[in-house]
């Protein structure tokens, strides 16, 4: 039972609806499962802004979780910008915390001290950051840090999309070797479908390559032409992220044999599989088709392991389990969303379908939703926390719209099994006796050309009757096809004109439709604060996250200083927004006595949640204009009673730190 690749509608709006699908399937892979936030400095001696009476022997920064850090992740700058450390690095990390320490040069003078740090998270994203202490008194300082962050810049945008590209040719190559292996096995010899996963092949292999080369400027020097730099190069291969993308690039070179395999000899064989075969070679191609599907399964786990093993899954609770039950979420969704993109390959491009393998195709994409769902619930438990966050926190009121969306995605795949079940089967009979006449009609053709031929030839015809005949023979062949063809148009009319194929195609249309929804909510999902996060704040505080106090809407205050100089009192005036918990947009606005605009040189801030002993978290703000000062991401990891502390530095040795408790929901 065959079906015609239908011809309906705008070829370029399914184009597109086939790459939205696709982007956003990456997009949703990419950032599904996330255990933890990455790792940030949550504390330093000597602090940011301290000023000492005499120079400390090392500087020490205190992490959020595990990091790893390089020869020159820690570098000390004394005011000239000279290198004021010993450049060794050393591991203070004891129990629960993790800290870091390097050691500065005897004898230092004093003045303000730049403290240049970066470092990788365990979850493989670069951090980094940058804060000044001061001996004896603060200074003038030319020390110049980084301007952009690790991980930013244009190596952070190639890497970027190396990574989502990466997750799209996964998504293609086991999605669509899936469908062909265990829904159309006549599909290994459809070229349209052979492109598909061979281009899924070719874009995870260059992403892979790509990712190895931008690994050591992503969380290095920022620089792109360091990427061709084999010394960085060797660094990265030493580390867990290098390890997983060379494991993933030998385990392509085995999807490359699974692959030629899988459209060569299995579609040789699947293409003859309806002529007379021996009971040996019916056992040869069930063994080969057995060894593909275990084969390609190992290799699919294996390239989705090293996703789960060097990236989020790895870090947070449960690494253990977090990083097979993530394999399962990558397969699920490569079985998924590459099978429905090579479903409607196959209905677009096609010359025929099968029914049977739209149903099985419709049995395994329920499957791989429920494995989607079971997994996806798992990862976000690990972010939610509690039923009271599911209820009472924006992650979990968005995880809720997920799985709705999920249940309508079920309830539309139900339908498509429905149609399924409908396909005519009576214009299906109709097209196979029409076709079975044109193949007589063409066989008696040219029976009738290679009698003509043997007559003429038999008759001892000289040179030229011959050739007549050979042309007499190319225009019977030509007719045949052309008969053919008209058969094979007439074949999709009827098949088109069928109420039940109608309804699977819009079905499967809606399918997508539904997929790109939830994928752009996911996105929404995985940028929201996550619960968890509320839910330890409130072990330490007694209460739960859904009781726990919020500010009500943006946080503005109006703090007086006096730095004791010339020009040295006024009045900072501070905004945040939205004021909760996440990344907010801070604005500094700095006015003097007469309440005009008072452009002071330097302006720094600080959160410190003393409950929960994190920070001071640093924050350098922009300078936009005249006594104006802003920075657009300030996170604050969690919801509490926060101390800020802002620094306004008037001259090269005047400034002061006034601090203010405020109460972040």
């Amino acid at each position: 039972m065959t079906a015609t690749a239908p011809r309906f509608g705008s070829a370029p709006l399914v184009r597109l609806l086939l790459v939205t699908t696709v982007l956003l399937g990456t997009v949703f892979t990419v950032l599904s499962g996330t255990a933890s936030a990455h790792a940030a400095l949550t504390g330093s001696t000597p602090e940011d802004g301290a000023v000492v009476a005499t120079a400390p022997k090392d500087i020490s920064l205190t992490f959020s979780e595990q990091v790893a850090m390089g020869d020159n992740s820690i570098r000390v700058l004394d005011p000239s910008s000279r290198r004021a450390d010993t450049g060794k690095i050393r591991d203070l990390s004891s129990g629960n915390t993790v800290a870091y320490g390097i050691g500065l040069h005897a004898g230092l003078p004093d003045g303000t001290y730049t403290v240049a740090w970066q470092a990788v998270s365990a979850d493989s994203h670069p951090i980094s950051g940058a804060f000044t202490f001061s001996i004896g008194a603060p200074s003038k300082t030319t020390a110049t840090v980084p301007a952009e962050e690790a991980g930013g810049g244009l190596v952070g945008v190639l890497y970027d999309i190396a990574r989502y590209v990466s997750y799209a040719g996964f998504i293609l190559l086991v999605g669509g070797a899936a469908f062909v292996l265990g829904c159309w096995p006549r599909g290994a010899s459809v070229r349209p479908l052979q492109r598909l996963v061979v281009q899924g092949w070719l874009t995870l292999t260059a992403a892979t390559l790509v990712l190895l080369l931008l690994r050591s400027p992503y969380t290095g020097s920022g620089e792109l032409g360091d990427a061709f730099d084999l010394g960085g190069l060797r660094d990265v291969l030493a580390t867990k992220t290098g390890a997983a993308l060379v494991s993933r690039l030998l385990l392509l070179g085995a999807a490359a044999l699974f692959v030629a395999v899988l459209f060569g000899a299995y579609a040789k064989r699947e293409t003859h599989r309806d002529e007379e075969e021996s009971e040996e070679e019916r056992k040869e191609r069930k063994d080969l088709t057995f060894g593909l599907a275990i084969g390609g399964t190992v290799v699919a786990a294996g390239i989705a392991g090293t996703w789960a093993l060097a990236e989020h899954a790895s870090t947070g609770i449960q690494p253990g389990l977090a990083m097979p039950v993530d394999v399962l979420h990558l397969l699920a969704v490569a079985t998924w969303l590459g099978g429905l993109t090579a479903l409607l390959v196959a209905l677009y491009r096609a010359p025929s379908l099968e029914n049977a393998a739209v149903r099985r195709f419709s049995r395994i994409a329920f499957i791989s939703v429920v494995v989607l769902a079971v997994t996806g619930l798992y990862q976000s438990w690990r972010q939610v926390g509690s039923w009271s966050a599911l209820w009472g926190t924006s992650y979990g009121q968005l995880l809720l719209v997920k799985v709705g969306l999920v249940a309508v995605l079920v309830g539309i795949a139900w339908f498509s099994r429905r149609w399924t079940g409908r396909l005519g089967q009576r214009a299906e009979e109709e097209t196979e006796a029409k076709a079975e006449t044109e193949k007589e009609a063409e066989t008696k053709t040219v029976a009738e050309a290679e009698a003509a031929t043997g007559s003429e030839t038999g008759s001892g015809a000289d040179t030229a009757a011959a050739t007549t005949v050979v042309g007499d023979s190319e225009r019977a062949t030509q007719l045949a096809r052309q008969k053919a063809a008209l058969a094979t148009a007439r074949q999709k009319r009827i098949r088109d004109a069928d109420p039940g194929r109608i309804g699977l195609r819009r079905s499967v249309l809606a399918e997508a439709g539904v997929a790109v929804v939830l994928l752009a909510v996911t996105t929404v999902l995985t940028s929201t604060e996550p619960g968890r996060t509320a839910e330890q704040e409130a072990g330490a505080t007694g209460g739960t996250a859904a009781t726990a106090p919020a500010a009500e809407g943006p946080i503005a205050l109006t703090l007086p200083f006096d730095t004791g100089g010339e020009n040295g009192k006024g009045t900072v005036r501070l905004s945040l927004d939205p004021g909760r918990s996440g990344a907010n947009a801070m604005h500094i606005y700095v006015d003097g006595p007469d309440g005009q605009p008072l452009d002071v040189p330097e302006v720094k801030a600080a959160f410190t949640l003393t409950a929960q002993q994190i920070g001071p978290l640093p924050i350098t703000p922009e300078h936009l204009a005249p006594g104006h000062w802003s920075a657009d991401a300030v996170q604050i990891p969690m919801p509490g009673d926060w101390q800020l502390q802002l620094t306004i530095r008037t001259s090269d040795i005047d400034q002061t730190t006034v601090d203010k408790n405020v109460k972040i929901g």
